[in-house]
């Protein structure tokens, strides 16, 4: 893992887990990640954001 990328955790919007991790720059990316991901809980597709 290359030193500027941190390691961030996503949550679900629905239920609220931390289903994934990532990484990102944060020099270059200042706002919040939000990805469409799949949720083993709810059994869809919803939208994950980055928590702090």
């Amino acid at each position: 893992m290359p030193k500027k990328d941190k390691l961030i955790k996503l949550e679900c919007t629905a239920c609220h887990r931390l289903n994934y991790y990532s990484q990102k720059n944060k020099k270059k990316i200042k706002e919040r990640l939000e990805l469409n991901k799949y949720c083993p809980w709810c059994r869809k597709h919803t939208l994950h954001k980055e928590t702090k």
